[in-house]
This record gives C-alpha cells, sequence and structure tokens, in this order.
C-alpha cells in the first residue's frame, strides 16, 4: 500500500501510534514540516476518503489510518453554517405561514386532535398507532393552553374559541426540522454543500411535506424521528476513527433514542430499525476483519451497540406505554376492543374495583365477551331470524354494548345442581337469561358466512333438544382445570355437529339490527373470533373476591395492547366508496388526497407534493442506478480512477447506496400489505429520494468534464444549479395554493387560481 507520507518520513516510531490507541499521528504543521502533505486534492476528495465506510475503528493499514487522520486534523470539517441557517429560516417561514388557516378541523385531525383530548383528559381511547405521538400531540396542546374540550367530531367543524394552534404549531415545528436535518446527512455523505442545498430545497418547496406539516397529524412527528436516526447514524459513523469517545456514544445513543421515537410513533419505524440495524451489522462484520482490533476490543465495540440500538430502544419504548397506561386511567371508548382483565384496570369501568366470584359453577349468570377486536358481547333477542334465512327461530348476535340481553345462565345438560366448578371438557347448557331459550346450532347455513352453521335461540324455559350441548374448552387448558373469571380463554364446541361458537365480524342488515353475526365454524383452529371470556360472573352460592387481585401486569397489558393493535392495523380496510391509493401511484404522484373542502364555496387543502420536485426524484432514481453501474463496471474492469472521480464514485456507491437501500426499505413492503394505504404513507420514502437526489444531481452535474471542456463544464456546472433552483422556486410558485388554501372556481375553470395545472385527470383539485 501506498505510503501516506514522504518515503520512510512518517514511520510508526515517529508518528503514529499503534491502532488501539488511535491516538493523531502528529500535530499536523510538524507533519508538512517533514515533508509529510502529498500534493493535495480537492476538497471534496479528502473528505470522501477520511469517511469511507470501513468498520468504526479504522482501517487495517496503520499507515493509511495515519493519513487518514491527519487528513481530519487538517481538513476544515465545520458545517457551513450560512446555508444551514438559511435552509432553516426558509422552512420555518413555509411551514408557518397561515399555520391558522382553515380555523376548521381537516382530515385526519379528527382522529389525532380527538387523541389529543383524550390524554388532557385521561380518558383510554384506542388507536392501530403506537402512543408517542398522541401524548405528544396533547401535551403541546396543554402547553400552549388547550383545554382538551374540543369534541373533534367531524372534518369541517369550526374550532371557534377553542386553542388549536399549539398542536398545530407543534407538528409545524418538526416538520420545519426535516430540510435541515436532510441538509446535514446529505453534507455528511457527499461533503459537498449544493448537494445539501439541493436537497434542502427539493424539501423546503414541495407542496406535500408543507401541507403534512401545518395540520395535527402523526406524519411529520414520525419523520422527524426517522430523519433525526439517519443523521445520528451517519454522524457516528463519522467517530469511527475515535471510539468510545464522548462525541462518539453521543451519536450512537442518539441514534437509539430516535429508533424508540420512531417506532413509539407508527409501526412503520420498523424501517429505519432495519436500515440501521443493516448499517450497523455491516460495520462491525468491517471491525471483525481488522487484524489489528483485538476480540475483546471487538467485544466493546458490539455491546456498546447492542446496548444503545437495541436495549436503550426497547426501555425507552416500553417506557412510552408505561406512561400512556398511567396516564389514560379512566374508562372511555377504547374499553371495548381490549379484554375484560385490562377493563378491569380503568376507573369508570363496571369491572373497577367490583368483586364476583373467581371460577365458573354451575348457576352461574355470566357475560361471554368475544376476544376479536370488536367481538361483542353474546347477546341475543326476542327476534327472530327472517323467513329465508336459515330456520326462523330466535336471533343470536354479538353486541358490542353491554346490556340485560347479554346475560346467560349456564345449567346442567340435565340437572338443576348447581353446585360443581365447571372444568375443562365439562358439557352446559346455555340458557338466556331474558328469554329463557337455550344455545342452540343445528345444520342450517350462517345468515352471512355460509360455510359456517346458524347459531339460535331454542326452547322454553329450558326445555330443548341435544343441540343445545356444548362443550368448555379451556385454551391451553387440560382436563380439570377451572374456568377463571377474566382471565381464562373459552371456547364452546358444539356437540352435536363439532363446530365451535364463532364471531365471524361481519354486520347483520336491519333485520339483525345491524349486530355481528354469532354462527358455528366447522373450522376448529384457534382464533380471537372463537375464543370468549367470562367478564360480568353471578353466583351467590360462591364466594366473591375483589377483581384487584385478578387485574393483569404491565407487561401482560403491554403485550395485550400490540396484539390487538396489530390486528386493528391489518384490520384497516376501505369503507364503501373509498379510495385505496396503490404504492405504484405514489412515486408519480398520480393522486393526491382532499384535506378540507369539495365545491367552489369552500376553503380547499389539497395534499399533492409538487410535481416538478416529485418527477425530478423518479427521474434521480433512475439516473442514480445508471451512474452506480456505470462506476461499478469501471471498477470491475480495473479502471484507474483518481482523484475527485474516485471520490465521487465513492459518494455514489456509498452514501448514495445506503439513502437507495432507505427509499426501498420505506416503499416496497407496502406491496406485500393487505389494509388500506393511503398517498402519506409514501413520504418517508420520499424522504430518502430527495436526498438521493440531491447527491445524484450534483455528482452528475460535477462530472460534466467527462464529455466537454474545463470551460464548458464549469459553465454546466453552475447553469444546472441555476436551472434546478429556479425550476424548484416557479413550479412552487404554481402550486403554494395546494397546500396554503384554494377558494373560487375549481382547476377546469379558466378563471381558477389553479387554471391549467391539473396536469393529470387524477387530481381533484
Amino acid at each position: 500500500m501506498e505510503d501516506s507520507c514522504g518515503e520512510g518520513s512518517c514511520t510508526q516510531s515517529q508518528s503514529c501510534t499503534t491502532v488501539r490507541s488511535r491516538k493523531p499521528c502528529m500535530d499536523t504543521e510538524k507533519y508538512r514540516e517533514k515533508g509529510c502533505s502529498k500534493k493535495p486534492e480537492t476538497r471534496r476528495a479528502a473528505r470522501v476518503s477520511s469517511t469511507d465506510t470501513q468498520g468504526f475503528n479504522g482501517t487495517s493499514s496503520e499507515k493509511r489510518l495515519c493519513k487518514r487522520e491527519n487528513q481530519l486534523r487538517s481538513d476544515s470539517d465545520h458545517t457551513p453554517l450560512c446555508p444551514l441557517l438559511s435552509v432553516a429560516a426558509l422552512s420555518l417561514c413555509t411551514r408557518f405561514y397561515r399555520i391558522t388557516e382553515p380555523p376548521h378541523v381537516c382530515w385526519d385531525e379528527t382522529h389525532f386532535g380527538k387523541m389529543g383530548s383524550y390524554y388532557i383528559n385521561r380518558t383510554f381511547f384506542f388507536d392501530v398507532h403506537p402512543p408517542l405521538g398522541k401524548m405528544l400531540i396533547g401535551l403541546a396542546g396543554y402547553l400552549t393552553g388547550y383545554d382538551g374540550t374540543f369534541p373533534f367530531i367531524k372534518p369541517g367543524d369550526k374550532y371557534e374559541h377553542h386553542n388549536y394552534w399549539g398542536m398545530r404549531g407543534f407538528c409545524a415545528v418538526l416538520g420545519s426540522c426535516l430540510p435541515p436535518f436532510a441538509f446535514l446527512v446529505v453534507l455528511e455523505l457527499s461533503h459537498s454543500t449544493p448537494a445539501a442545498l439541493i436537497t434542502a430545497s427539493l424539501l423546503i418547496f414541495d407542496t406535500g411535506f408543507i401541507t403534512l406539516s401545518q395540520y395535527i397529524l402523526l406524519d411529520p412527528i414520525l419523520m422527524f424521528f426517522i430523519m433525526g436516526a439517519v443523521l445520528s447514524m451517519v454522524r457516528f459513523n463519522r467517530q469511527r476513527l475515535r471510539p468510545f469517545s464522548w462525541s462518539w456514544w453521543l451519536w450512537l445513543l442518539l441514534t437509539g433514542v430516535n429508533l424508540s421515537g420512531s417506532l413509539g410513533v407508527k409501526f412503520v419505524g420498523l424501517f429505519i430499525i432495519l436500515l440501521v440495524g443493516i448499517n450497523t451489522a455491516w460495520d462491525l462484520w468491517r471491525l471483525l476483519g481488522d487484524l489489528h482490533l483485538s476480540l475483546v476490543d471487538f467485544m466493546k465495540h458490539l455491546i456498546a451497540r447492542i446496548f444503545s440500538l437495541i436495549m436503550l430502544p426497547l426501555f425507552l419504548y416500553t417506557t412510552i406505554f408505561a406512561v400512556h397506561f398511567v396516564i389514560l386511567n379512566r374508562s372511555g371508548p377504547g374499553d371495548g376492543f381490549f379484554s375484560s382483565a385490562f377493563q378491569s384496570r380503568l376507573i369508570g369501568n363496571n369491572l373497577h374495583s367490583a368483586s364476583m366470584p373467581e371460577y365458573l359453577a354451575y348457576g352461574s349468570i355470566i357475560t361471554l365477551k368475544n376476544l376479536r377486536i370488536a367481538g361483542g358481547y353474546l347477546h341475543s333477542h326476542w327476534h327472530l331470524y327472517p323467513e329465508g334465512v336459515g330456520a326462523h327461530q330466535q336471533q343470536v348476535t354479538a353486541y358490542l354494548h353491554k346490556d340485560n340481553n347479554n346475560l346467560w345462565l349456564v345449567k346442567r345438560p340435565n340437572s338443576d345442581d348447581f353446585t360443581e366448578l365447571i372444568r375443562h371438557g365439562d358439557i352446559i347448557r346455555l340458557e338466556h337469561k331474558e328469554t329463557t331459550r337455550n344455545l342452540h346450532s343445528h345444520l342450517h347455513e350462517a345468515p352471512l358466512t355460509k360455510k359456517h352453521l346458524q347459531v339460535t335461540g331454542y326452547g322454553i324455559n329450558g326445555t330443548g333438544d341435544p343441540n343445545d350441548l356444548w362443550q368448555v374448552e379451556v385454551c391451553g387448558g387440560k382436563k380439570g382445570d377451572p374456568v377463571k373469571v377474566l382471565r381464562s380463554k373459552v371456547r364452546f364446541l358444539h356437540r352435536s355437529t363439532g363446530c365451535v361458537l364463532y364471531s365471524s365480524g361481519k354486520t347483520l342488515p336491519k333485520w339483525g339490527w345491524e349486530q355481528v353475526e354469532v354462527t358455528c365454524s366447522p373450522y376448529l383452529k384457534e382464533t380471537p373470533n372463537s375464543q370468549w371470556n367470562i367478564e360480568d360472573h353471578i353466583n351467590p352460592k360462591l364466594p366473591n373476591i375483589s377483581l384487584h387481585v385478578l387485574k393483569p401486569s404491565f407487561l401482560e397489558i403491554l403485550l395485550e395492547s400490540h396484539i390487538v393493535m396489530i390486528r386493528g392495523n391489518s384490520g384497516l380496510k376501505p369503507k364503501d366508496n373509498e379510495v385505496n391509493s396503490k404504492p405504484w401511484h405514489w412515486p408519480i404522484n398520480y393522486q393526491g388526497l382532499r384535506f378540507s373542502g369539495v365545491n367552489e364555496t369552500e376553503y380547499r387543502v389539497y395534499l399533492l407534493g409538487n410535481p416538478v420536485i416529485w418527477w425530478l426524484n423518479l427521474f434521480s432514481l433512475g439516473l442514480f442506478v445508471v451512474m452506480v453501474s456505470l462506476c461499478s463496471v469501471a471498477l470491475q474492469r480495473g479502471a484507474k480512477l483518481e482523484g475527485t472521480r474516485k471520490a465521487h464514485c465513492q459518494v455514489l456507491m456509498e452514501g448514495g447506496g445506503l439513502l437507495f437501500l432507505g427509499w426501498l426499505l420505506h416503499y416496497l413492503p407496502f406491496y406485500t400489505m393487505g389494509r388500506i394505504l393511503y398517498y402519506h404513507h409514501y413520504f418517508p420514502a420520499m424522504l430518502f429520494s430527495s436526498m438521493l437526489t440531491g447527491i445524484s444531481l450534483d455528482t452528475f452535474l460535477q462530472n460534466a468534464d467527462l464529455l466537454f471542456s474545463p470551460a464548458i463544464s464549469k459553465r454546466i456546472l453552475r447553469g444546472g444549479q441555476i436551472v434546478l433552483l429556479v425550476g424548484i422556486l416557479y413550479s412552487f410558485y404554481l402550486f403554494h395554493p395546494l397546500s396554503y388554501g384554494m377558494s373560487g372556481p375549481l382547476a377546469h375553470d379558466p378563471t381558477s387560481s389553479m387554471a391549467g395545472l391539473r396536469w393529470l385527470d387524477s387530481w381533484e383539485f
């Protein structure tokens, strides 16, 4: 390997300590006096060399380490403060301009504003996302004087005297951090201020990012933590030559903190965790290949990463839920999504501080709650199934609310002996308390789920037939195990047909009072739809216990919360006449979202990315692939790349490769999701695409001298940068009403302010 100094002038004994000590070679001035400085290359080439993505502990060559450390010390690596401040100022201005308009609820503010109110009022609710984002929204509202009384019923409701600007302002502040963060990330990866400015301009003047940042939404909070994690990761990579220094620990710990924040806002935070995990695994692999690094030192690196990137985020993530459960301690609209045991911890719930027998026995009066999300209580009433819908017998449904028609009496098959406990494997009859008819099934198809059997109420005053018999099965239990109130998951197997009592989740027509269908399923696999638990329990012959002793532990409610959130997320399906956005729509900016207003008499806000920026990003993705392919082929063919050319290839393949991987990880998984998808799901991927555009276009312009003379290539570089800036600014001028509000005629009207700008028929403004 080529020596870093003049021949023999930078020996290990004279200037370089051992690799393990990692001290600088020598003072920079002395280094130059000895003739150690080689002919300087460009500033960018030197910087890229110093941030080569080899292991965090440096290279395996002491001489090469000596060279790189002196380059780090002698080169001016300070962040250009003036451009950064300009980016921050423009970002704040574009996000806070008309922040209070419109003064009514827009789009998902009806959900997340309401959830912020729930935190202020300490009222329990259910959402498919982890709680951090909503907690921060509630905290911002509380600190700025919002009292949590606005109902957030539907989009368009006027805020009137309620103080809503604090919650919007909080989201705008976090959204304003995205361009400066992206500027710093690209600057760190490319060491090119023009590349960083291109990236920042794309994000500052994109109408989509502005719109998402101006309202009470989770998206700006999520993207703040994602970009915080990326920035911390690349800054940590820079500290590889100073392992275990305070700055090394700072950026490593900040990476872990931002990872927990990302996952604490939405589960898509898993994608940035995966990106950081891949980067960390790659660096550890390189460290393992450094033969000058002892295994003891390698284990120190490994343990530091395990603590900072796994244990710390898990602890913080768990703490978020602990705070969530402590704050939301009052019964609210989310109770019914959770188990009876979970509900017993909520003040105001009928199970809170209640007492009842611990074990189920014959003669008990009970309610049965299905364990699927919003599965409801087993219910019956005097109404019959209509003619042509199975047998013309009494309806049995699942009802989402507490009601006297949810009560059932547990009886022996042929006896009224009410003394014994019911155990796993016992045969019972369930008699509806109000109508005295037995829970019954037979070989008639269910009303909606045709492959299942119908469940009805049959008989009178407890008399019936063998089709009224059900076998009790405690999930995970064995013969003889008693049935515990609240805690046991129970299934009921029909003795005559072998099917299992099941809540399908389908809503019955008006003849069924739009309650949930209950069937007998021939498919015996254990699912929440076929599992029930005993919630209310009355039996005067058994001793009562306080339900306080049955309350679940923190780990149990943490696990249940995640199960309910994951099921709820996967169960999000399009409503009637609701547009389901497709992932392939997103990069081409095919269709946006209405945030506010529809007709020309209303104040309209439309979520749509600046089409010039989005299509430029799409072009740059292809450009990046072409340029990386050319670099790879050149290197494979043994081409000698020197100076800036080599530096540009390194930036593309290492920095650009990291961003391209980030884009893939935040985009491709949506093709596998079965839930309903929306346009705004693409914006985290758009962050990586915009950063990649800055690097790709800057590298492309910097290498114009491959085809043109130096004088012409310099004009192309400056001209290209000017055209980019003018194009971005002018397109923002054209499309800014999408973010800041439109009124009057729609775009198809020649007198509209957006006339001629509806470039795609799928745009609905």
